[in-house]
């Protein structure tokens, strides 16, 4: 179990921010210590590193709060199947904005293009294998 200021500094959060994400719900202490201290659980820690990464995708505290409330409704079953859906749909989005970008990649000259193919292959084709490994462990598919 965690207090405010250790659980601050392991997620790299200010205790302030704690603070208020606790008073609006986000978090919640698991308990009290003997002197009214409040404790956070270790997987408060996890949801305060999904929290982050979701401001930073520019979601609202609130719609932040809806999307973790509507993650302990549903089944593990229903949140991975969401989860891959959500992931054939951000492919395929992808793979639309790299087909917009084939003309324009057409038209440079072959110095610019290796640059290019250089600085983007590598994460690309880094992404694109993790997504590969997931979906050949899957008993799904």
């Amino acid at each position: 179990m965690y207090r405010i200021g250790e659980l601050s500094k392991l997620a790299n959060i200010s205790p302030r921010t704690i603070d208020y994400y606790t008073s609006i719900g986000l978090i919640e202490p698991a308990e009290r210590s003997a002197k009214n201290y409040r404790l956070y659980a270790p997987e408060t820690l996890q949801r305060l590193e999904r929290i982050e990464l979701m401001k930073k995708d520019k979601y609202t505290l609130e719609e932040i709060k809806a999307t973790i409330k509507s993650w302990s409704k549903i089944s593990p079953e229903e949140h991975v199947s969401r989860k891959l859906t959500d992931l054939q749909l951000h492919i395929s989005q992808l793979e639309r904005e790299v087909k917009e970008l084939e003309p324009v990649i057409n038209k440079l000259k072959p110095r610019q293009a290796n640059h290019l193919y250089t600085r983007l292959m590598p994460q690309t084709a880094a992404c694109m294998e993790a997504v590969m490994l997931l979906i050949n462990k899957s008993s799904l598919m």
